[in-house]
């Protein structure tokens, strides 16, 4: 019977304790880039583009993915399926034009979930653009809640990556 109450009250710690981490996440990361906000915003705003330089992609670079719709209008949309990284699909939904690009981000497997994932482009300097890549998303209670930490030290690390490699994409042309 002790053991029984023990059991239970790990179980209402656990519950307790995702009940009051954050019910969303935020992630985001910037690098200037020596190439116009328009180059940059093209390279992003291409989803054809998008494995050469995304480190989720490429970490599974025989994974299966689609690209549909016209580069940098509403709809256009990338989509993988992989043993690694999963099924979801990424789809253009708004664009500023040299300025921001939104995009709709699906996960299918090996969870559902969604995300909105955005990016920011200011001139700096005589030929450069700061990069922002910002990417929010919601947290299921229990267990995305007592991963949210993880997946923001995950994600972050990841969001470095892929800015390090478009920065050297975009600036080598």
């Amino acid at each position: 019977m002790i053991v029984l109450w023990i059991v239970l009250g790990l179980v209402a710690a656990v519950l307790l304790t995702a009940a009051l981490l954050p019910a969303r996440y935020a992630i985001t990361r910037s690098t200037t880039i020596a190439r116009p906000p328009r180059v940059v915003f093209n390279a992003i705003a291409d989803l054809n583009r998008y494995r050469e330089w995304n480190p989720w992609q490429k970490s599974e670079p025989e994974s299966r993915q689609t690209v549909t719709g016209e580069p940098g209008v509403t709809g256009h949309a990338y989509a993988w399926d992989g043993k690694k990284i999963g099924a979801g699909s990424l789809t253009l939904k708004k664009t500023v034009p040299g300025e921001a690009v939104e995009f709709d981000l699906r996960f299918i497997r090996p969870w559902k979930s969604s995300a909105d994932d955005t990016w920011r482009f200011e001139p700096e300097g005589e030929n450069g653009t700061r990069v922002t890549w910002s990417n929010t998303g919601g947290l299921p209670y229990p267990m995305g809640r007592l991963f949210g930490p993880i997946l923001s030290k995950t994600l972050g690390k990841q969001f470095e990556e892929g800015l390090a490699s478009l920065k050297q994409l975009v600036e080598k042309g």
